[in-house]
């Protein structure tokens, strides 16, 4: 991101977010750039008659890709426009994204709130929106921040944010008696007797590269408090301090009650497991109800477990989706009436009457059909005393993408060795942060 520290993560008093990277490149076989999003920004046409905008889609999955598309659809019948969407694959989208918009990007394109755009708007290879902006309404000033660069112009258009928790069916909880855990030492007794009662007590998987980083995220906010999680994330703390490797000693306490070979499945095919009631509970999104189809009146969760009293509950991991403008959009104009659009209630009606498991920014949503799912992934954001992005999202992405998603992998499948595990990241963090950035 621009330079260490630069980013303050914003305290939010009202529902905002999601997020996620996938990792510059989490194995062998990452796709690359031409295969991937070669079409993205080509054959479009835009530019000639001023009524075409290219899209640049990450919601690949089918819900999602749905959602968006009747919003893309509302646009163009009430506007008498034509969006050309390109959708990508999520990950290769996240892993490709810094070719993609120093190639031949599209008009407009799917990305996170917070650190990630900031980092972007600061190279500049995003377009200023703040004239979009003046036209919106329902949005706080919190979800604004976090819509605005370091130069303290607007890029981003948000759309809706989701909560991360630890899942669970209440089918499966009321046929084994199972209690909600508040505390760590109940956790952990919960996953024992579940193992007891046959199932394998968490879903987990990390075969992306984010998953684990949100599990990170809650054990360093409940063990060290918000404050020390997001000066980490900023850059300001080292890695080999004793806060940190007690991050990894307590997390090392759930590891006989995950899945076996998580570093090999998706979070589709954890969530899925969780769906078949062969696991017990699952830390994720809350967009994991993805997954549940007609099930997902039966999922449910719980705020992650208390672990130092001082601090309690009181955190969130809660990202924020939206929209860019990229700097090469062939018409800035047609794609502002798009994003204009896309920054108003009727835009997110639109997606959420397709996807029930993730929840409207603004202020003027429809919550009357909300679920019940969302109405608690609500309340959980608007009661948090603080709100996270994740750590992909308040750190700089080449931080993250090559020292982070192999550490937390590395530390998953051989976890006995924090000290040079930690050793490793700060050495490699300091090289990093050297740079410009």
């Amino acid at each position: 991101m621009a330079t260490p520290g630069s980013h303050d993560r914003t305290t939010l008093s009202s529902p905002t977010r999601r997020s996620v990277l996938r990792a510059a490149a989490i194995g062998a076989g990452a796709v690359t750039l031409p295969s991937v999003l070669a079409a993205c920004g080509s054959g479009s046409g835009a530019g000639g008659g001023g009524k075409t905008v290219t899209f640049g889609s990450n919601w690949s999955d089918p819900v999602p890709k749905q959602g968006v598309a009747k919003a893309v659809a509302d646009f163009q019948k009430s506007q008498g426009y034509t969006v050309k969407t390109n959708t990508v694959d999520h990950n290769s989208f996240q892993q490709n994204i810094n070719r993609y918009l120093q190639g031949n990007p599209d008009d407009v394109f799917g990305w996170f709130a917070g650190y990630r755009m900031q980092y972007f708007a600061q190279k500049g290879l995003l377009s200023d929106i703040s004239d979009v902006w003046g036209n919106f309404t329902g949005f706080s000033d919190a979800i604004k921040a976090q819509s605005t660069g370091l130069d303290g112009k607007q890029y981003f258009v948000p759309f809706y944010y989701y909560p991360w928790a630890v899942f669970y069916r209440k089918s499966v909880f009321a046929q084994h008696g199972y209690q909600i855990p508040t505390t760590w030492d109940q956790y952990i007794a919960l996953a024992k007797q579940m193992q007891k009662d046959g199932l394998v007590p968490i879903s987990f998987s990390d075969k992306d590269g984010w998953p684990a980083m949100g599990t990170f995220d809650y054990i360093n906010m409940r063990l060290n408090g918000y404050d020390f999680h997001k000066s980490l994330m900023a850059g300001h703390e080292d890695w080999t301090n004793p806060k940190v490797k007690s991050v990894f000693d307590t997390w090392r306490q759930l590891l006989p009650y995950y899945q076996q070979g998580a570093l090999g499945l998706t979070w589709q095919e954890s969530a899925q497991a969780l769906q078949q009631k062969k696991t017990g509970m699952m830390t994720l999104g809350m967009f994991l109800g993805q997954q549940f189809g007609s099930d997902v009146s039966d999922l449910d969760f719980f705020a992650y477990p208390a672990i130092d009293p001082a601090n309690g509950q009181d955190a969130v991991e809660a990202p924020i989706d939206g929209f860019l403008l990229s700097h090469k959009a062939k018409d800035p104009e047609a794609a502002k009436k798009f994003l204009t659009f896309l920054g108003t209630a009727k835009a997110e009606n639109d997606y959420l009457s397709v996807d029930p498991t993730l929840l409207g920014v603004n202020s003027a949503v429809d919550t009357s059909g909300y679920t019940a799912l969302q109405q608690s992934g609500a309340k959980l954001v608007s009661t948090a005393k603080s709100i996270s992005q994740f750590m992909d999202r308040d750190s700089r992405p080449d931080f993250v993408s090559t020292v982070m998603i192999q550490a937390l992998q590395t530390f998953l499948n051989s976890p006995s060795d924090v000290d040079g595990l930690c050793n490793s990241i700060q050495r490699q963090k300091t090289a990093i942060y050297a740079t410009e950035g």
